[in-house]
């Protein structure tokens, strides 16, 4: 495990200078952002930009006021979008292990603060690892939000990982990360190999073993908002990865003590009031849930208390309770987004930002 945490830090500190030096296609971004992201994005220092390595979006909605953990911060480009969308009164913290990487987040910390217009700085970094988060003077139940993207695989002991958080998480808080995951488990000789590794396909999660250790640790009721495949694009990788499928997912785990192992019927809807800011018309939970304004929609028992027991409560009617159940609440929750990517071809093609 040690040598594994050396080599990643020297693979991020010292091998790659900027995304332009990744091999393959995994540890990059192919999404269309929203227009207020672009905005901030806009602001955010070059140097910041140039070293983000990153496979997903992991910016969900209503962030105002709210105090924000990203592990594996990097260069701290999500950190300042984060500073930007919580307000001047809101925190983020980064925690990172690289040198390298910490210095340029740290260096920009007054500029940020001035591009933003506030009087005093929201963003701090802190060195550690992820796997670690008690060493480093983090408490339990003191943040509203979790996020990471592309570092989870990284980490050598996950499972330790997905405990912190939900310790760290306060009731109704929400752990919000796009990570790397593959359709089998990797063996040893190809997992150890500092480059597949340190392209964020060695640590790759299989998916089932993800679930296991996501309800090991508290969350009860994992839900992908967004899941496509990745390309390698790197010919002596491929060959050695042959017969592996990759994919970049976007999961929201929610630390709700009352979620059931199983999506249940209480006969419960809800109501979406189009409150939510860049989000008027509807608004998206999850990949099984788009909310329209003002329609009606029945939903499962937790789905129910993900919007009810959570910073989304004030923008939803809620109809119903838990007084009468009436079974499995069919067609809901978590589901596995890898036969259905397989179906379609693979026809998407991964890039940088």
């Amino acid at each position: 495990m040690e040598n594994t945490t050396k080599s990643v830090q020297n693979y991020y500190g010292k091998e790659l200078s900027n995304s332009d030096d990744l091999k393959t296609n995994a540890c990059c971004t192919a999404f269309n952002y929203p227009d207020n992201i672009k905005s901030i994005l806009s602001d955010i220092h070059d140097e910041v930009m140039a070293k983000y390595y990153g496979c997903g979006l992991t910016i969900p909605t209503t962030l105002n006021n709210l105090k924000v953990l990203d592990l594996g911060s990097g260069s701290g480009r999500d950190c300042y979008l984060m500073s930007k969308l919580v307000g001047e009164s809101g925190y983020v913290l980064g925690v990172d292990m690289t040198d390298e990487q910490l210095e340029v987040a740290n260096r920009h910390i007054s500029y940020h603060k001035e591009k933003f217009g506030y009087q005093s700085a929201n963003t701090e970094f802190k060195k550690g690892e992820i796997e670690k988060l008690d060493k480093i003077g983090i408490s339990e139940e003191s943040f509203d939000l979790i996020i990471s993207n592309c570092v989870i695989n990284l980490s050598t002991n996950k499972q330790k990982v997905l405990n912190d958080c939900f310790k760290t998480l306060k009731q109704g808080g929400e752990m919000y990360f796009s990570d790397v995951y593959v359709n089998k488990r990797i063996p040893k000789e190809l997992a150890s190999d500092s480059v597949i590794y340190g392209e964020c396909l060695g640590g790759a999660l299989y998916w089932n073993d993800f679930l296991t250790f996501a309800k090991n640790a508290g969350f009860t009721d994992p839900r992908i908002v967004e899941a496509a495949p990745i390309t390698i694009e790197n010919k002596e990788l491929e060959s050695k990865l042959k017969g592996y499928e990759f994919y970049s997912v976007t999961f929201r785990l929610f630390k709700i003590n009352e979620l059931e192992s199983d999506c249940e019927d209480y006969g419960q809807a809800v109501i979406y009031k189009g409150t939510i800011e860049n989000n008027p018309e509807s608004f998206k939970l999850d990949g099984g849930h788009n909310f329209k304004k003002g329609k009606v929609k029945p939903v499962c028992g937790n789905t129910f208390l993900m919007l009810n027991k959570t910073r989304f409560k004030d923008h939803f009617e809620f109809i119903g309770n838990f007084e009468k159940h009436y079974g499995i609440f069919p067609g809901c929750g978590t589901s596995n987004p890898f036969e259905e990517l397989h179906n379609q071809g693979k026809d998407q093609k991964g890039s940088c930002c």
